[in-house]
């Protein structure tokens, strides 16, 4: 779907410009916008491995172990259903602890690997070697749900892409948005909290 929306968007603005007689415009907003793609790829990648690197010595130094178990209270709240020593719970905290400080490409990964477990705990379920509801294949889970939306929501204490996008685009001060943004995420995150329980106690 979003491939046909950027198709059309990018043929109504060349359609548009032809009839406007500014192709040659078009023409340079093109060339100009994929010189700044590059720049802001070579930003990103620069801020990526960064932040990358220190939660690699975070992880070696125990930091990353201590932040999971000091959230992990929380993890069960969300996830009671979840298995104490299932390995879900470990690819969901680590994506929380990547969202929280900004690494929404870091957490990716970690994500994608919480609903393939999350994806087994629901087969164990249907073979009967794990415990809880069990549902017809296909059917996404609480746990799937739950996760979804709370990754979607997204605490964030430092927006580490938009103040890497607003250092790449000349702003006099790239992390006066950091206050915005927590709130803003805040607002989002509890909202979505607010929603998985009461969504839960329905179907329960």
């Amino acid at each position: 779907m979003l491939n046909y929306l950027w198709a059309g968007m990018i043929l109504i603005g060349i359609v548009y410009g032809a009839f406007r007689g500014s192709l040659a415009d078009v023409t340079n907003a093109v060339l100009d916008s994929s010189k700044e793609a590059v720049m802001l790829c070579i930003t990103m990648m620069g801020v990526m491995s960064l932040w990358m690197g220190l939660m690699e010595i975070a992880s070696k130094a125990g930091v990353i172990q201590a932040a999971s178990k000091a959230i992990a209270p929380i993890i069960r709240f969300f996830f009671p259903d979840i298995p104490k020593d299932h390995k879900a719970n470990e690819y969901i905290t680590t994506n929380f602890i990547a969202n929280i400080l900004g690494l929404g490409w870091a957490a990716t990964p970690a994500g994608l690997q919480a609903m393939d477990a999350l994806g087994e705990l629901e087969d164990d379920r249907r073979s009967g070697k794990a415990p809880g509801i069990v549902r017809e294949k296909g059917t996404a889970s609480n746990e799937m749900c739950t996760f979804l939306i709370l990754n979607i929501s997204s605490l964030q204490l430092i927006p580490i892409n938009i103040i890497a996008y607003r250092s790449q685009y000349g702003s006099v001060n790239p992390a006066g948005i950091v206050g915005a943004g927590i709130v803003a995420t805040l607002v989002s995150t509890l909202t979505g909290c607010i929603f998985c329980k009461v969504a839960e106690r329905r179907n329960e």
